[in-house]
């Protein structure tokens, strides 16, 4: 029995490898029978198509509209209109994706990169040798070339009229259950080639992550930006507080590290003149793994000279709006069920007033540190810093407890704490905090901007708190002295901003993890003999 016609195949997520290792041994034994017969579609370099599904199928609606208005209700003249059209022979090429076999006449659905289109193939117009080598030795995922018209079904689905067929290359993998398709999220992740084949819809998360990338270079280009690479391997591993990757360089027999950020080199170029800069780098952090983090991911960070945090706040605002508008055709989304509105003023306040807000507390009631950490004690907030908290720290700790959570709206969260803020500039007004911000939407933490400290004692004096901090915890951190350099050499007033990319996607696209919007996702391997377990303890 052909494959093709069994009635209920198994499910790619539950497969036993028994009846897998069957359908494949069926589909290399037609392989080698193709091959014997002189018929080897892995020697087909090249198929050239004249146009794609989605569009043949527009077309032909188009010209079926124009013929039957011109008509005025002619039905001779209708039939010979549409009948003109068998004439337009066109080359498409697809996978297989169903099949319906009618004797000497089958019904396929084809897909290619934009959509499905029925094929119908007739023995007598193919050829009854090829329709044979069709029928005996092709299958549902292989990958094949059609030559013919398109036409409508006396069912009305437009549909292709074959007259010419090519085994361009034959898959060896039986494709998932057409019913139930591909479910299981963890296999969706690991093998993302199927999970695009079998679920279309996927690749319209990564085409629409394709133009919201595209969106944001045009928006900073056309601002004046420029945009550049800086390194993803360092010499050093810095005092901030994410984990980097350790590599090994062979040549210069030295251990480097995989970037955690690009700040530094970006305002290294704003220090050699440039004005405003951008990029959009890969960043690698080795810290945990969840529904918004994964240890390889995408950011866009900018600096502009001469201007401050409340500049980036502007920019940040019109540039979400901005994207909004051109990829979704609104400012007005739907994420996980609820309306955000990037379209009106976000809402601003500063730390000392979100805490005040949705905490009730209010830092200027503490005289000391002291106070402040009877007050998280009083309410229940943990604290990291013990009895070392400083009311920054302390103002902190509520933020966490109170605030994020109720940030659905897009919000901006200005003037941090001097105490978490180790590249900001302090306030003038009052040297205990900084300006900077970060934005939050749907409960989450977008994007992260400051008023950039040019200040080299300043600066250096933070890196060594910060390096203390982490050699304390068994890292090998150092100061960027060739940083705190350039800074002496005269960093000008700069604002700066960096936003996570596939957070962004997310939004946009109303993907619950940041799985969904990466291709290929950081998993841990199934060992070939313990598989079901360790995807179980993943």
């Amino acid at each position: 029995m052909n494959e093709n016609q069994v009635n209920s195949p198994v499910q790619a997520d539950e497969e036993p490898v028994q009846d897998i290792n069957i359908l494949k041994k069926d589909r290399l034994d037609k392989l080698a029978d193709l091959r014997s017969n002189g018929t080897d579609p892995f020697q087909i370099t090249k198929f050239d198509v004249t146009g794609h599904a989605a569009d043949y199928k527009a077309e032909y609606e188009n010209k079926e509209a124009e013929i039957i208005a011109s008509a005025d209700g002619d039905e001779e003249k209708i039939n010979a209109g549409l009948e003109a059209l068998h004439g337009n022979i066109i080359r498409i090429a697809g996978r297989i994706m169903s099949w319906r076999d009618m004797g000497k006449a089958n019904f396929i659905d084809l897909r290619d990169s934009t959509d499905r289109i029925q094929v119908y193939i007739r023995s007598n117009d193919v050829g009854a040798d090829v329709f044979k080598e069709f029928k005996k030795k092709w299958d549902i995922g292989d990958i094949i070339g059609v030559e013919g018209f398109v036409f409508r079904t006396r069912k009305g689905e437009i549909s292709v009229h074959a007259k010419q067929i090519t085994l361009l290359s034959k898959s060896l993998l039986p494709l998932p259950e057409k019913w139930h398709g591909l479910k299981d999220q963890d296999t969706r992740y690991r093998q993302r080639y199927v999970d695009l084949i079998v679920n279309p819809e996927v690749k319209d998360t990564f085409v629409k992550r394709s133009r919201i990338i595209s969106e944001v270079r045009h928006y900073l280009d056309n601002l004046g930006y420029i945009e550049v690479d800086t390194p993803v391997l360092h010499t050093l591993e810095i005092g901030a507080a994410a984990r980097p990757f350790i590599t090994h360089h062979n040549t210069l027999d030295m251990e480097m590290y995989l970037r955690i950020e690009t700040e530094l080199y970006l305002k290294r170029l704003i220090v050699g003149g440039f004005e405003k800069v951008y990029e959009v780098g890969r960043i690698f952090r080795n810290e945990g793994m969840d529904t918004s983090h994964n240890p390889e991911f995408t950011t866009v960070e900018m600096y502009q000279a001469f201007t401050d945090y409340i500049g980036m706040m502007d920019l940040i605002e019109n540039m979400y709006r901005t994207i909004a508008e051109n990829v979704c055709g609104t400012s007005k989304i739907t994420y996980q069920g609820v309306e955000i509105d990037l379209g009106k003023p976000w809402e601003r306040l500063t730390m000392i007033e979100s805490v005040k807000k949705y905490a009730g507390v209010d830092y200027n009631d503490w005289a000391d540190d002291a106070a402040a950490r009877a007050c998280a004690k009083e309410k229940g907030v943990e604290v990291d810093e013990g009895d070392a908290a400083t009311k920054g720290h302390v103002l902190i700790a509520f933020f966490d407890a109170f605030v994020e959570d109720k940030l659905i709206q897009p919000t901006i969260i200005y003037d941090y704490p001097v105490e978490n803020s180790p590249l900001a500039k302090r306030k003038p007004s009052d040297p205990a905090f900084t300006e900077r911000f970060e934005y939050f939407i749907y409960c989450r933490e977008m994007g992260n901007a400051f008023s950039e400290l040019n200040d080299p004692i300043d600066q250096k004096e933070r890196f060594v708190k910060q390096v203390e901090a982490k050699r304390a915890q068994g890292a090998n951190a150092e100061v960027d002295e060739d940083f705190v350099t350039a800074l002496e050499y005269g960093l000008p007033p700069t604002g700066g901003l960096g936003f996570g990319l596939d957070r962004l996607v997310m939004l946009l696209t109303d993907s619950p993890s940041i799985r969904d919007v990466l291709l290929f996702p950081t998993m841990k391997p199934i060992p070939a003999n313990g598989g079901r377990q360790a995807k179980e303890e993943e």
